[in-house]
């Protein structure tokens, strides 16, 4: 008997080694009922687990067909947590009815409660057909187990919802739109996830072990490494530092970023690593740039015409000069005409403020683009002295339904962008076809061109070509954008075919209905 004893405080020392020594929970599960039922000379077996609500879930079955492990689940609230033997009648008749659809003959159901510091956990049935009753020493040898059992369980769920954890922090920074770099206490890159990697153009695996201002190497106004001259790490006494810089990537693209640095300590005030935070402030430096260009150039575009106005009409009426008709006559047209772009600047200022707001209205009618386009050529002709301006439209073209305000500012917009940006003279021309659902207008030129890099910014608000040319030419850069708005407004679109030297072809759509 002694002997007998012996071999199972060492199958239960093995067992326990075993459990302990696994963190897997589901494989750990399994191990734990297969055990149980073998120590127990059962048939099969069942454990469940408590939820975050408190009820019982099977999480594992030896000896039971999956569809016959479900039907115990119902169950399970009614089990004791005992041994179950001898007439029960309504739920011995319950257990035996599933039992015996999972081809078990019950004798026996064995409950071993999972406790730890007195909370219920978990429990283990074992399935017998047969009765046995347990001596003291299977008690406690059983008892022994079902504690080994719950702590084996306990750390599994508890590595288990770590490693969720670790999971869930992983994708955050992984899936973050800022760029995210974690540096030991040498700054050297641990990690980075992928919008850094995209930024820098350095892998994981490349920047790795790297000193972060390698990886990083942040450029200022004037080129030089702000990582290396001006780190913020390198400041004592500080909990979260920043920086401003600019990333240039292996590819030359140009990031403006600014980067918060955030130490993390141990439960001892050790530190044990540096998380960055990088975050792209490009839109931002390029609003803050579009702004101080805006006001220069409004500022300019407004003086302008006030100042002539007024010079001519303080030159008009001094009272030591007399002037002649001729002169009067001239000196007038030009405030009409000075007035008149004063006008279109403020409009088109109004314009801009109802789109950013929400609020452009149209005033939708029966609209002819031919007579549109032949319109907008007489109002600029005296503008293109250097150029001719041609149009062609099929006959027989559609109308539209759309605002003729509207609709005359895009190709008075269009127009006037051909001829400032073609300043050699050359054809312009206004061309248009029809489809079954929409119209196509066409303005070509036979200026200078753009570069591909300038093209998708063309309809921004405010932005002009960045070249020697654009810089000459009037303009706060908000026709394109107003073109675009008014297009889109209609149901249609717009864009930009062009090659530098090569001139420009400005193309919409307008749905026929």
């Amino acid at each position: 008997m002694e002997e007998y004893w012996q071999r199972q405080r060492d199958y239960l020392l093995a067992i326990s080694r075993a459990m302990t020594s696994r963190l897997d929970l589901p494989s750990l599960l399994q191990l734990i009922i297969e055990n149980a039922v073998e120590m127990l000379r059962g048939e099969a077996g069942l454990i469940a687990l408590r939820d975050g609500q408190g009820d019982l879930q099977i999480r594992a079955s030896a000896g039971l067909p999956a569809p016959a492990t479900e039907l115990f689940a119902p169950l399970l609230t009614d089990l004791p947590l005992q041994q179950l033997h001898g007439p029960v009648p309504d739920l011995y008749r319950r257990l035996a009815l599933v039992a015996g659809s999972a081809g078990i003959s019950l004798r026996q159901v064995v409950g071993l409660p999972l406790t730890l510091e007195s909370q219920l956990i978990g429990v283990i049935y074992v399935f017998r057909t047969r009765d046995r009753a347990f001596s003291v020493d299977d008690r406690q040898v059983l008892s022994s187990f079902a504690d080994q059992a719950a702590i084996a369980v306990r750390n599994a769920t508890l590595y288990e919802r770590l490693m969720q954890e670790k999971h869930r922090v992983e994708a955050i920074i992984e899936h973050s739109a800022d760029g995210v770099l974690i540096l030991d206490t040498h700054c050297r890159i641990e990690t980075i996830n992928q919008t850094l990697a995209s930024m820098t153009g350095w892998s994981l695996e490349r920047a790795r072990g790297q000193p972060c201002h390698v990886v990083l190497a942040l450029r200022g106004p004037h080129g030089e490494n702000r990582c290396e001259r001006a780190c913020p790490l390198k400041a004592e006494g500080e909990e979260s530092q920043r920086i401003e810089g600019d990333i240039i990537g292996r590819d030359g693209h140009r990031t403006s970023v600014s980067i918060t640095y955030s130490h993390l300590y141990d439960s001892h005030g050790v530190l044990v690593n540096i998380i960055g935070n990088v975050h792209d402030v490009t839109r931002f430096r390029e609003a803050e740039e579009m702004k101080s260009m805006f006001i220069s150039v409004i500022s300019h575009e407004l003086k302008t015409p006030v100042a002539l106005i007024k010079g001519y009409a303080s030159t008009l009426r001094r009272e030591d000069a007399h002037w002649d008709e001729e002169t009067v006559r001239e000196s007038l047209d030009i405030i009409e005409e000075e007035s008149d772009r004063l006008h279109r600047l403020i409009d088109n200022l109004l314009d801009a403020s109802r789109i950013q707001a929400g609020t452009l209205r149209l005033e939708i009618s029966d609209v002819s683009l031919p007579k549109l386009a032949t319109k907008a050529v007489e109002r600029l002709k005296v503008q293109a002295a250097n150029h001719d301006l041609r149009i062609d439209f099929p006959g027989g073209f559609p109308l539209v339904l759309a605002d003729e305000e509207r609709i005359l500012a895009v190709f008075s917009n269009l127009l006037g962008n051909a001829i400032k940006y073609s300043p050699d003279g050359g054809d312009i021309m206004i061309s248009g076809r029809a489809y079954d659902r929409y119209v196509e207008v066409s303005v070509t030129d036979q200026g200078r061109g753009i570069a591909a890099q300038e093209q998708g910014r063309l309809f921004q608000p405010f932005y002009r070509v960045d070249s020697g040319l654009g810089r000459r030419t009037q303009g706060v850069g908000l026709g394109l954008y107003l073109c675009k708005s008014i297009v889109e407004a209609h149901g249609g679109q717009i864009w930009v075919e062009s090659r530098p030297g090569a001139g420009s072809t400005f193309r919409f759509t307008l749905p026929r209905s």
